[in-house]
């Protein structure tokens, strides 16, 4: 299988099992997706693109509350 093959599936599947928490009652609903509807790929050539991106997975989640998307509970 292709990596596309390997993320679509695995977007099937955790969507089915969210779907059926959901309807347990376990989790709140979603609205219009669970997933974007695409994936960014990248193939990593030399350590500072490594250090690059892992800067970047490391420093992104405590910029949520600057997205756009951020939704104060």
């Amino acid at each position: 299988p292709t990596i596309s093959d390997i993320i679509q599936t695995f977007k099937r599947m955790s969507t089915i099992e969210y779907i059926r928490l959901v309807k347990a009652g376990d989790v709140p609903a979603f609205d219009k997706r669970v997933w974007q509807r695409s994936f960014y790929d990248h193939v990593i050539r030399d350590e500072p693109d490594y250090l690059r991106i892992a800067e970047y997975i490391s420093e992104n989640p405590a910029k949520w509350m600057e997205d756009e998307y951020y939704v104060p509970e």
